[in-house]
């Protein structure tokens, strides 16, 4: 099909569009040459985006809705079907059936041990193809989850819309994408744009074709430090990634310059100590020499202030269903021969003897993760201005050690105690070092301190400020003195 046609399609298009659905017969008999209707549909498809078109179920076009997305959403309990046979066609074309098991399953087994040591001392995974298969492996699932709790806050915040256009930086092989996928309704137009460098991109090509027709997709194998975008996006997705750079302050000002006015920019760590406390460094740097707002959850309640403290911040979610895929490795036939990945010659791999078949050592369905939601509109989560007349500033805190105080505080963890107290990080915004709000007491007019979700919005009446020496912070002790109520964002 030529240029003319092309530029003829595109024409009826714009004129249809306000007037009736756009159907691929109709429109080709006003076509020179009049095309085949599926080559006419074809071009409406590649310019889907430009023309702010979706494609029904029933092969016509119409235009993205105008509002807000709408999505009903209650959870991730499980991988797609689809996705799921996906990786595992993947594992078969790499190392065939018995992927599991020998020396093929060792050296899965062993690039995933060094790929979560790399993470665990904040060193940086380089990609080949094995490791690429690994990471599709142990963190397709959980990151496939943690994009779409993180989405559903802004879906019912009304800050994405219908026809959205996507920047996913360091797109690694795809959960945030295979998310974002199962995430939009149906009706909703997805311009999607992933920047992946490694060798990784062959996987994530390879899984983007499970997105489905409004959903597209376009990679650019190039680093984010080097690349220039057409436009400006509705949303920046940025899943494990900023660690790993060498100057994240200077990508992420870039980022937040190519945001749309209304735009957010999501920041996704693992929630171990070092990455997610490192996440809270950045969005402060962010912050500071950027202009950045911080939308949530560490929502900054007193004018002019900013938090100095370590904050271990992350959120929490049920884990999701095992894939068979990672039973399937966990449980796997370990060799007494060095590993080797494919085509690979003799590898300085050990033999894969750390651990017994079914150890679960590969198994990650847990979803926990350290989120940043950062804007330049000045919105935020919780607008809530504290009136210093009757409630204490944590930045101040050292003044009530040992009294009774009134406060407010963002809810910043799930429950941290592992069995004791019930304890719970918190902050305000002004803290110079971290804040815990410990439950010594339950009854019916704290329960809030437990029952409030993560980022909420918490009224503390009552409680005794105490200074924990061994930790370095400050203890808020809540008994059966204290009131805790939670408070509409």
């Amino acid at each position: 099909m030529d240029d003319t046609q092309r530029s003829q399609i595109r024409d009826n298009a714009r004129y249809l569009r306000e007037v009736r659905p756009i159907d691929p017969e109709e429109i080709h008999e006003y076509v020179e040459g009049t095309p085949h209707p599926a080559a006419v549909r074809q071009v409406l498809r590649a310019e889907a985006t430009r023309l702010g078109l979706i494609e029904r179920a029933d092969g016509r076009f119409e235009p993205a809705p105008d509002r807000p997305l709408s999505v009903e959403f209650d959870g991730v309990d499980r991988l797609p079907e689809s996705v799921t046979r996906r990786v595992a066609e993947l594992l078969v074309e790499a190392f065939g059936p018995g992927w599991p098991n020998g020396r093929s399953g060792d050296r899965l087994r062993n690039v995933i041990r060094d790929f979560k040591r790399q993470y665990l001392h904040g060193g940086t995974v380089t990609y080949d193809r094995v490791t690429a298969l690994g990471y599709a492996i142990y963190h397709v699932p959980s990151y496939f989850a943690a994009i779409q709790y993180v989405l559903g806050e802004l879906a019912a915040d009304d800050l994405l819309a219908s026809d959205l256009r996507v920047l996913d930086v360091g797109a690694g092989v795809g959960g945030p994408a295979l998310g974002l996928d199962a995430f939009v309704p149906e009706n909703a137009l997805v311009d999607y744009h992933a920047l992946e460098p490694s060798e990784a991109v062959s996987v994530l090509r390879s899984l983007l074709e499970e997105t489905g027709r409004n959903v597209h997709t376009t990679v650019h194998e190039r680093p984010v430090e080097v690349f220039e975008p057409t436009g400006s996006f509705d949303l920046i997705l940025c899943a494990n990634v900023l660690s790993e750079l060498s100057d994240p302050v200077a990508v992420g000002q870039k980022l937040l310059d190519w945001l749309e006015p209304d735009g957010t920019l999501v920041a996704i760590a693992p929630a171990d100590r070092n990455t997610a406390t490192g996440l809270r460094e950045i969005e402060r740097e962010l912050e500071r020499t950027a202009g950045a707002t911080v939308y949530a959850p560490t929502v900054r309640l007193w004018p002019n202030a900013s938090p100095e403290s370590r904050c271990w911040s992350f959120d929490r979610k049920p884990p999701i269903d095992v894939p068979s895929f990672q039973r399937r490795l966990d449980e796997g036939d370990r060799s007494e021969q060095p590993a080797h990945g494919p085509g690979d010659k003799a590898s300085d791999t050990p033999a894969d003897t750390e651990r017994s078949p079914g150890s679960r050592e590969f198994v990650n369905a847990d979803v926990q993760y350290a989120v940043s939601l950062l804007r330049t509109d000045e919105t935020v989560a919780v607008e809530y201005t504290p009136d210093q007349r009757t409630v204490a500033r944590m930045a101040e805190m050292d003044r009530h050690v040992t009294d009774r105080i009134d406060c407010v505080a963002i809810k910043l963890s799930h429950d941290l105690s592992e069995g004791g107290n019930p304890l719970f990080l918190i902050g305000d915004g002004s803290e110079r070092t971290d804040h815990f709000a410990v439950l010594t007491d339950r009854s019916g007019l704290n329960g809030d301190l437990v029952d409030a979700g993560y980022g909420g919005l918490l009224w503390f009446e009552n409680v005794l400020v105490l200074w924990n020496e061994a930790e370095g912070a400050y203890n808020l002790v809540v008994d059966g003195e204290t009131i805790v109520d939670r408070q509409p964002a």
